[in-house]
């Protein structure tokens, strides 16, 4: 009898998945302020810019005038000791964060809200950023890392700039050991094996000398598990054709 295959022993959640969370720094997200106290602004500094596993943007540690402290993804130039604002009408600068309808079209931004309250969801890897475009009466036109373009409530707070570290990924892991490090940060198993270079004990679509699955790779939603791998409930596979009109 075959070991349990990998995604079935992933759902056991033991101590190989699962991710050394105990190290993390802080949730990065923007503070609770009121309506009043994001009209008027409220003033903080960087007090330090630190690394969190797991993360490839730097974290910034702003402290607050009124007292409270939060954790932002840093863009680039920001700089221990800056002041910057939450709110208010300001001159725009890199680190700022203000609501998308304050925000001047053309203005590059980072750490969006996809709704507003949320604290910051979208554009919040190293080097990420996404384009004002215009505002409208159906919100503000932004345009997405991915290139699409999504209408947001004015009230959506973003920080102007770029996230740091961008061109992360350019730089090579050399060796596996630094690979494995990333990955255990992330609480993923690696390195994994594809399932057709596994014995059939290991994998459904294992055992042979061939090098396919050797049955469809489709499988039913309410698949047992063991039996749950590959292209779970999928509509359709193959390559996209287009429609003919």
């Amino acid at each position: 009898m075959g070991k349990r295959i990998l995604v079935r022993r992933r759902g056991r959640g033991t101590s190989v998945f699962r991710a050394p969370t105990h190290r993390r720094v802080a949730p990065a997200q923007y503070p609770r302020l009121s309506e009043r106290e994001l009209e008027a602004g409220v003033r903080g500094r960087v007090e330090e810019l630190l690394h969190e596993p797991g993360r490839g943007a730097p974290l910034a540690r702003i402290e607050l005038e009124n007292g409270q402290e939060c954790y932002l993804v840093a863009p680039e130039g920001l700089f221990v000791g800056q002041e910057i604002s939450i709110g208010g009408s300001s001159e725009i600068g890199i680190g700022e964060v203000r609501p998308l309808g304050k925000i001047p079209e053309g203005t590059l931004v980072c750490n969006m809200e996809m709704q507003p309250g949320d604290g910051g969801t979208m554009a919040r890897s190293s080097g990420a950023y996404a384009l004002v475009v215009a505002h409208t009466p159906f919100g503000t036109e932004v345009r997405l890392p991915s290139g699409k373009t999504k209408y947001l409530s004015d009230k959506c707070l973003a920080m102007v700039g770029v996230v740091a570290g961008g061109g992360r990924t350019e730089k090579p892991f050399v060796k596996a050991g630094n690979k494995w490090k990333l990955m255990r940060a992330r609480g993923r198993k690696w390195p994994t094996s594809k399932a057709t270079a596994m014995v059939a004990a290991s994998h459904p679509f294992g055992g042979g000398r061939h090098k396919h699955a050797g049955k469809p790779e489709t499988v039913s939603r309410n698949a047992p598990p063991g039996r749950k791998v590959g292209l779970i409930a999928a509509r359709r596979t193959g390559r996209g054709r287009k429609s003919r009109e």
